[in-house]
């Protein structure tokens, strides 16, 4: 028998509070998931499990108010010696349209930068955001890219019908400032 999950209906978050930028905590996965899970019901990304969220919180990266409410997250997940793959970024849908989006991005490049990567790797249904915070879509048949990145994709339960678009970013180093 078919069994449906019921849709989440996500907390009203005030949009005038203060947001911190931070690691996440295995107390932010039911939060984490529930926004997840509000986008994937939506269709505008994939589904991830709390085991999985669980297993990979050390990946995560979220933005809170000061009253521990989630206005947004994203995962930076390694998947080879300089390549590492952008992934649940979601932001809450009070949010919306106020730069959050960039702000976790350029978080998870900051993150790549500190371990040492040179690529940053996104599957994603929204080409012209990714566009704007400098990736660049790529074929999704890329002899260039590691092995993992479509060894993940026999996982995924769209796998033989996949519509998202692969977009790659080569970091460059920051440029220093000179007074």
């Amino acid at each position: 028998m078919l069994q449906l999950t019921p849709m989440v209906h996500l907390p009203n978050i005030n949009p005038n509070l203060p947001l911190d930028l931070r690691r996440a905590t295995i107390k932010d996965v039911p939060k984490i998931y529930d926004l997840v899970k509000y986008w994937a019901d939506k269709g505008r990304m994939l589904e991830r499990s709390h085991a999985l969220l669980e297993s990979t919180i050390h990946e995560f990266l979220i933005l809170e108010n000061n009253q521990g409410e989630l206005a947004g997250c994203v995962g930076l997940h390694r998947m080879a010696e300089d390549l590492a793959e952008v992934r649940g970024l979601a932001i809450h849908p009070s949010f919306q349209g106020k730069g959050l989006g960039r702000w976790l991005v350029l978080g998870t490049e900051r993150f790549a930068r500190d371990l040492g990567l040179k690529r940053l790797f996104a599957w994603t249904y929204e080409q012209r955001f990714f566009e704007k915070c400098g990736f660049q879509r790529i074929p999704r048949e890329v002899e260039t890219l590691p092995s993992e990145i479509h060894a993940e994709c026999t996982r995924c339960q769209f796998q033989t019908n996949c519509q998202e678009i692969p977009m790659l970013k080569i970091l460059e180093r920051p440029k220093l400032a000179v007074a």
